[in-house]
């Protein structure tokens, strides 16, 4: 199995999703397109992880790679293979699909729970609370036809799937240690603490059943994203 990941900053790259490719022999390429827009060909790939970023899906006049990006996920999506998207990953497919991205009226920054909210038994199920970390100041409105999985007090859209193959998060289960220290040191103009936004030292502290906790979580989606595949 062949597994392709967007990505959008140096700093952000798959944490916990690595070591799952590993253990299920998968080959594993990039388009950092911090650097490049060489996309790889649609046939070649048979999973898709879109990565994270402080940028917004509508800024293609400072990053005109993000027009490219989005022509690739809006040809892929139509493949039906399966796409895993993360933060801003997740509205990058809303948008391509037709969905509103914008500013949310709280950015939310930290370790926050996010509560489950689909009873669709065909459905990926989240636990019904879990406790999950976030870095992001926009979301979207649900592309049409999709099912909320997720909500949190400071935004509704948390999560959604389309069909059998279409997840995206609003939040970060993929994080690490050395993730978080990353993008505190590379984003830390962001961080003005409020009801949704921690100190440095609350994100920095959070202990490894936290960790431990999202990845399971992440394993689990991945098992479930992955299991049409042969």
């Amino acid at each position: 199995m062949h597994a392709h990941y967007l990505q959008h900053v140096p700093f952000e790259g798959l944490g916990s999703i690595e070591p799952w490719f590993v253990d299920h022999n998968y080959l594993i390429t990039r388009t950092p397109l911090f650097a490049s827009n060489n996309f790889p060909s649609l046939e070649d790939v048979d999973l898709l992880i879109i990565l994270g970023g402080p940028m917004s899906v509508h800024d293609d006049s400072i990053h005109p790679w993000l027009t490219s990006e989005k022509a690739f996920i809006r040809a892929y999506l139509a493949s039906g293979k399966p796409v895993l998207g993360i933060c801003l990953g997740a509205q990058l497919i809303a948008h391509t699909l037709g969905a509103k991205v914008y500013a949310n009226t709280e950015k939310e920054i930290g370790w926050f729970p996010v509560t489950t909210t689909s009873t669709d038994s065909t459905c990926f199920q989240f636990p019904a609370t879990l406790n999950a970390f976030h870095w992001h100041g926009e979301t979207f409105d649900l592309p049409q036809g999709a099912n909320r999985l997720a909500s949190s007090k400071a935004c509704k859209n948390q999560a959604f799937q389309i069909g059998n193959n279409v997840l995206g998060l609003q939040f970060h289960l993929e994080t690490t240690p050395l993730a978080v220290r990353r993008l505190v040191t590379n984003c830390r103009h962001e961080i003005i603490p409020s009801l949704f936004v921690q100190t440095e030292q609350q994100m920095l502290s959070a202990t490894h059943i936290a960790y431990e906790a999202i990845h399971r979580e992440l394993n689990r989606l991945l098992n479930y994203i992955t299991r049409g595949l042969s």
